[in-house]
């Protein structure tokens, strides 16, 4: 898969498959922190240091196939345009930290972009692995058989007692960072987030946005991961993430139920007028399209729309970002001409679902 494949499809085509609990979990992810050995951390690493990790990688990876994941691309950060980098962070693919390396950042990424390894970013090597739907111990399984077959050729920073040695203390030990990503309208709606973040913060998990650290849950989109990396196993960080994501799935599915019961014309008008929003809109900006998509796909969930895919809300959700909305006119956009492409865009796209 070329880089105009990477910058042009919306969906990557593992997102296009289902997993379960997806009506509620979009997406699991497990990032590992990786460093050489002997080089310098890209705090304090020189140009010339982390230029050889770069040549290292384009020579021992790029072109190869792991398992299931073919031919690896390596996208260097400093042959892209600035709406490239914008549409690689949209599509998680790489970090808004890593877009801003312009010298020795890249990343590879296999042709279903299921694997995405970023190269020079806070570490030397963080490996992203996704999973549709609630797969957390599938995608460690994974990420762990990806990292074992790099570091047949790398010699990591490893101690005995402290585990991975990485940039930032708080990913030392594992280095693993294990999250969800989740839609949790009725939780939202029902006004117990406000309750729910805080517990689950006292638990050494963590709620972000639907872009990480600093973002904001636009489309009612939640990241839960854990904070804690050092004095548990792998193994016991997916467990209890996994345990608390399945007491959120449960509360938000009995959340969806209650409002069904006691306001369930209410919320179908909600819904219907999201609906209309988007098919109709002639200019609609990007927080009002994320909630309005957020409200047809509980719709689609709970069986009251019944002509619209979960895969074309997903596809929107990414299509209407602003990186991509530019990729696709080909070509920079004010914020006002992007309001009316990305109405244009939604009405286009749904009518097409429709015929």
């Amino acid at each position: 898969m070329s880089l105009q494949q990477f910058i042009n499809e919306a969906v990557s085509p593992w997102m296009k498959e289902d997993g379960p609990d997806s009506d509620i979990v979009l997406s699991s992810r497990i990032r590992l922190a990786r460093n050489f050995a002997h080089v310098p951390f890209p705090i304090i690493a020189s140009e010339d240091q982390l230029g050889k990790i770069l040549e290292f990688f384009s020579q021992e990876f790029e072109h190869q196939a792991f398992g299931d994941y073919q031919r690896f691309e390596l996208v260097q950060i400093s042959d892209l345009k600035p709406i490239e980098k914008r549409v690689l962070v949209e599509k998680h693919l790489i970090s808004p930290n890593l877009a801003e390396n312009t010298d020795t950042g890249a990343a590879l990424i296999s042709q279903n972009e299921q694997v995405s390894v970023m190269i020079n970013e806070e570490d030397h090597i963080r490996i992203q692995l996704y999973y549709p739907g609630l797969q957390l111990e599938r995608a460690l399984d994974k990420a762990s058989e990806f990292d074992n077959w790099l570091e047949e050729k790398i010699d990591y920073a490893f101690d005995e007692k402290r585990g991975y040695l990485t940039s930032c203390p708080t990913n030392v030990g594992t280095g693993m960072r294990a999250s969800v990503m989740m839609h949790l309208p009725a939780l939202v709606l029902t006004q117990q987030m406000n309750q729910v973040i805080p517990a689950i913060n006292q638990l050494g998990l963590v709620v972000r946005g639907i872009y990480g650290e600093g973002s904001e849950a636009l489309g009612n989109i939640f990241q839960i991961s854990n904070q804690i990396t050092l004095g548990k196993s792998e193994q016991d960080i997916v467990e209890d993430l996994k345990s608390v994501v399945q007491q959120l799935i449960e509360r938000e599915r009995n959340a969806r139920q209650m409002i069904m019961n006691q306001s369930g014309i209410k919320l179908e008008d909600k819904i219907f007028r999201s609906y209309g929003v988007l098919a109709h809109s002639r200019v609609i900006e990007s927080k009002e399209a994320s909630r309005c998509l957020s409200d047809v796909r509980l719709g689609i969930d709970l069986g009251l729309i019944q002509n619209v895919s979960k895969t074309i809300l997903n596809e929107l959700m990414v299509l209407t970002q602003p990186g991509f909305l530019q990729q696709y006119a080909k070509k920079a956009l004010s914020p006002e001409e992007r309001d009316v492409r990305r109405a244009e865009l939604i009405r286009e796209r749904l009518k097409l679902e429709k015929e």
